[in-house]
Order: C-alpha cells, then sequence, then structure tokens
C-alpha cells in the first residue's frame, strides 16, 4: 500500500474513531477495559507527514503501558481552521488534558490560550505565541538549521554553490527557525547561494513536483536542503525523472523504515539528515505528571544529531 493511500485510511478511520469517541466519552468516561482515570486529547496538526503518523504512534504506545489513561486523536489536515474545531470539540468530550501540535501560531494562539484557563495544555513539536500553556516539548530548530548550515558548507568546501532550500508550512515556527538557522550560518562562507527557496509545506509530492518545475529553468544546482526527509525524497525523484546528476541532498527527521531518512541516508540519496525526535513519550510521560499535580519544567528540549554514512551504526 503506498503511503498517500495509508495516510487517507489512517485520516478517515480517524473521523470515525473520533465519532465513537463523543458518543462513549460525552457523558461518562468508561470503557470495555475499564474505568477512565485519564482521558487525553491529541490534536495533531496532520497526518500527512510521516513523521507526525510516527509521533501519535509513540503517543499510542506510551498510553497503553499507563493503565487509566486513554487517548483520543484528530487529524487537522494541515487546516488550521478545522484544528480550532478539533480543540473545541476534544474539550467537549470532556478531556483532562490537552497535547497540541499547532499547524501554524497565530492561528492556534487564542484557542490554547483559552483551553490553558480551564486544563493543562502541552504544546508539541510547535510553539504559539506567548507563554499561555502548562509546558512545550520540541527539539531546537533554529540550531538543527545551523547544524546543517554547518553540514552544507563542509560538503561545498570552500568553492562553494548554488543551493536551493525546500521549506515546510510558511505559518509554522519550525520552518521559520530551521530557515533562519540555516542561513545565518550560511552566510559566512561568501561562495554559498541560495538560488530558489520552494515551499512544499513539508510534503513530498509538493517538493517533487515544484522542483521538478523549477529544474526546467535553472541547471546549476549543486545541493538541496529540505526541511524534511520527505521533501528530499520529492527532489530527488524530479531531479532523476528530469536526468539531472550530481545533486547533494540533506533532510531533516532521520525516521527509521522504509523510506525514512535513515534508509535514505544508507541508500546514498541522502548525504545526511538530523534526527528530530518527535516528542510523543515525553509528552505522555508528563502529562500524567502534571496530573499527578507534580511540578514539570516549562520546556523541554529534546537533543537532535546529524546521521551521515559514517555514523548510522550509532543509531540503527
Amino acid at each position: 500500500m503506498k503511503l498517500g493511500k495509508s495516510i487517507l485510511i489512517i485520516s478517515l478511520c480517524s473521523s470515525f474513531l473520533f465519532s465513537i469517541a463523543a458518543c462513549s466519552f460525552q457523558k461518562t468516561k468508561k470503557s470495555e477495559a475499564g474505568e477512565i482515570k485519564y482521558l487525553i486529547g491529541m490534536s495533531q496538526a496532520n497526518l500527512g507527514e510521516p513523521w507526525r503518523v510516527v509521533m501519535n504512534e509513540e503517543i499510542k504506545e506510551e498510553a497503553s503501558h499507563h493503565d487509566g489513561t486513554r487517548v483520543i486523536f484528530t487529524d487537522a489536515g494541515q487546516s488550521s481552521q478545522k484544528q480550532i474545531s478539533d480543540v473545541e470539540k476534544l474539550i467537549g468530550l470532556g478531556i483532562d488534558l490537552l497535547i497540541i501540535s499547532p499547524n501554524e501560531a497565530e492561528p492556534l494562539t487564542p484557542i490554547i490560550r483559552k483551553v490553558h484557563k480551564k486544563i493543562p495544555v502541552i504544546i508539541l513539536d510547535r510553539a504559539i505565541i506567548g507563554d499561555d500553556y502548562t509546558m512545550f516539548i520540541g527539539a531546537d530548530n533554529k540550531l538543527i538549521g545551523k547544524m546543517a548550515g554547518q553540514f552544507v558548507q563542509d560538503l561545498l568546501g570552500p568553492k562553494g554553490g548554488n543551493v536551493v532550500e525546500i521549506t515546510g508550512l510558511p505559518g509554522s515556527p519550525p520552518a521559520k527557525e530551521r530557515s533562519v538557522g540555516f542561513r545565518n550560518e550560511i552566510a559566512k562562507q561568501a561562495n554559498i547561494h541560495v538560488v530558489k527557496t520552494l515551499v512544499a509545506d513539508w510534503l513530498r509530492d509538493n517538493a517533487e513536483s515544484k522542483f521538478q518545475t523549477y529544474l526546467t529553468q535553472n541547471n546549476q544546482i549543486d545541493l538541496v536542503y529540505a526541511h524534511n526527509d520527505p521533501m528530499a525524497l520529492g527532489a530527488y525523484h524530479a531531479a532523476n525523472l528530469a536526468g539531472k546528476k550530481g545533486i547533494i541532498y540533506v533532510g531533516i527527521d532521520g525516521l527509521p523504515g522504509p523510506n525514512g531518512g535513515l534508509d535514505l541516508v544508507k541508500r546514498h540519496i541522502l548525504k545526511g539528515t538530523f534526527i528530530y525526535p518527535n516528542g510523543g513519550k515525553e509528552a505522555v510521560r508528563y502529562a500524567l505528571k502534571i496530573l499527578h499535580d507534580e511540578k514539570v519544567p516549562k520546556k523541554v528540549t529534546l537533543k537532535s544529531i546529524k546521521i551521515t554514512e559514517n555514523t548510522l551504526d550509532e543509531v540503527e
């Protein structure tokens, strides 16, 4: 089954299960497995990114190890308006805590601020405006961008070269921060030029389509820096179709499994990637600490590491 179809099925199932959850939990917190002590809502920005599918799986897996804990998942499908509606529905189901990975910062800030006045809120991966939440869990995207910039300088050397940057959703903080960190770093090397920025919204198909169009206009491309591995893979496929060889590809995420970042490095499609931890397990663990009235930090920064062919053995 192709990834796109898998994600569609997951999304449809999520909607169906959400409807069931609404019936099951609206009036009582009980299930066939017994009494539910803690009901957690997980508002996901989208399931179009494999990285987010893995995040949901890790949340589900971690929650399964804690008796009396249940998680209801929603999928915003990259729509900030739908995510606002999803959050409102979760509140209506009587959740005890909200975990949310915002689609975009600005549109989601008001609803998160509103929810935070009622129940604890954990922001996962993507920040909002201000600090009206219980805690934030995520990696340092600006640092990741800087690390990518240093890596690109090493790859291109003193001679430098032309770089195409493929970005995520413009309104999402990781896209902004990965770009700022990267550009600030490569500015130290005068011979490295970002000749084009393509906005692909984190999606492989978008990256492939846009890079394919750009390749018809420009042949002088030495390296592609993509804000995630799927977009890097999309660019690679576009170049192959156009018969363009010798382009270097750098991504971010470092997922295991077929076509994950680690696999792409192993197959020499990516020159390197940066493991971007999703924080799913940590979110559930901290959620339970919060619900047990334990003190938690306002911010938890997850560590990212560079992966190349020479360091694959350290993570496989």
